[in-house]
């Protein structure tokens, strides 16, 4: 489990935060109460990345295609 550390001390006790995730550790960083940002060993965060694209391609692989026309990258992100 993550170790909950405010923004201001997280940027008081940056080096030690370093040390820990050297170590394996992980910090949730916090502004105002509530969490902002993730401080995770790289290969953590690459096992996650890999584990999100591994379950959205099996995910798009399960769906039919519907409407298949061209796209923009700015329709992806349609309000």
């Amino acid at each position: 489990m993550d170790e909950m550390i405010s923004a201001a001390d997280a940027n008081r006790e940056f080096s030690r935060l370093l040390r820990g995730v050297r170590e394996g550790n992980s910090y949730t960083v916090t502004s105002h109460g509530r969490p902002v940002a993730r401080i995770v060993p790289v290969n953590e965060d690459r096992n996650a990345r890999e584990e999100a694209k591994r379950r959205l391609i099996a995910e798009l692989q399960t769906r039919r295609i519907v409407h298949a026309e061209p796209w923009t990258r700015d329709d992806l992100y349609d309000d």
